[in-house]
């Protein structure tokens, strides 16, 4: 899967099941490039969101309820994901 396609399930997806204000999602692969679990077709992506939904819950809570929309994401073309919520 091309990177900004991946980008583009990620935020239709978040944006789909959370109350999102804002979201930016960064390719962070750059970072990871000769680390020894660097898979070739895993991405590792920054995700930065303004969400007063997710702002209510505490931050194991809120990083769950992503991974679990972005379950499928995890098993086949991320690596990592960095969030910063706001």
């Amino acid at each position: 899967m091309d990177i900004n396609d991946l980008i583009a399930i990620v935020k239709k997806k978040l944006q789909e099941q959370i109350n999102i204000e804002d979201i930016k999602i960064e390719d962070k692969s750059f970072l990871h490039k000769n680390h020894a679990g660097n898979q070739k077709g895993k991405f590792h992506l920054k995700i930065s969101l303004f969400s007063s939904e997710l702002k209510t819950m505490n931050k194991i809570e809120s990083n769950k309820k992503i991974y679990k929309i972005l379950e499928k994401e995890m098993k086949n073309s991320i690596h990592s994901i960095q969030i910063l919520i706001s």
